[in-house]
């Protein structure tokens, strides 16, 4: 049973970390490897709570962090670790360091949301981090027909990149400039794979 590998999308809204994970997902498949394609927060009951309190006013903090820890939980024991143990690739639309970032943004010490996670989550081979300045993140975000709900304010997205970008000079992880077209993209997302020598 080969290794199995553990990659990670994250950046602020609007940098395409969904297209990207579903056609790096398309290209594992097509090299043969069974794929996992999952994102945070999940469609779980905790999940869902948190999706649902984006549209309608925010949790307070503590309430919110509480969620996110909750659904990461169930998602790890239930999908990410077995998946891995089995040998297939996982792939993941947003993680715990988006909780670093946004519940971050909300006055909460990255660090210790870190370790918090960190003692259930196992970290990925490969976090690859989506940048972009935050006007043309809005501008995307304007562009697909979407308002900004209440994680996207110019604001909270200004320091969650900050907290993503304090990230960069980690072993495991690769920072992608996510201007140009979709395949501009997905060439550098390839290219930074490739260097795990899958």
């Amino acid at each position: 049973m080969p290794d199995g590998l553990f990659i990670v999308i994250e950046g602020i809204d609007g940098t395409g970390k969904s297209t990207q994970a579903r056609r790096l997902g398309e290209w594992f498949t097509a090299q043969g490897r069974e794929v996992v394609l999952s994102r945070e927060p999940t469609d779980g009951p905790w999940g869902k709570k948190v999706r649902e309190s984006a549209a309608t006013g925010r949790l307070s903090p503590a309430d919110e962090l509480k969620y996110f820890l909750n659904d990461r939980r169930q998602h790890v024991a239930e999908l990410i670790a077995p998946a891995l143990a089995a040998g297939k690739v996982v792939i993941l639309d947003r993680y715990y360091f988006s909780t670093m970032a946004y519940q971050g943004a909300r006055g909460f010490d990255p660090a210790e949301i870190r370790r918090k996670n960190e003692a259930f989550a196992p970290v990925p081979d490969l976090l690859i981090l989506m940048d972009l300045e935050v006007d043309a993140a809005l501008a995307r975000i304007g562009g697909r027909g979407d308002t900004a709900n209440e994680f996207e304010k110019r604001e909270t997205l200004e320091r969650c990149r900050e907290i993503f970008l304090a990230l960069k000079d980690e072993p495991f992880v690769r920072v992608i400039g996510c201007q140009g077209s979709l395949d501009e993209v997905a060439r550098k997302v390839r290219a930074v794979v490739d260097e795990l020598a899958i």
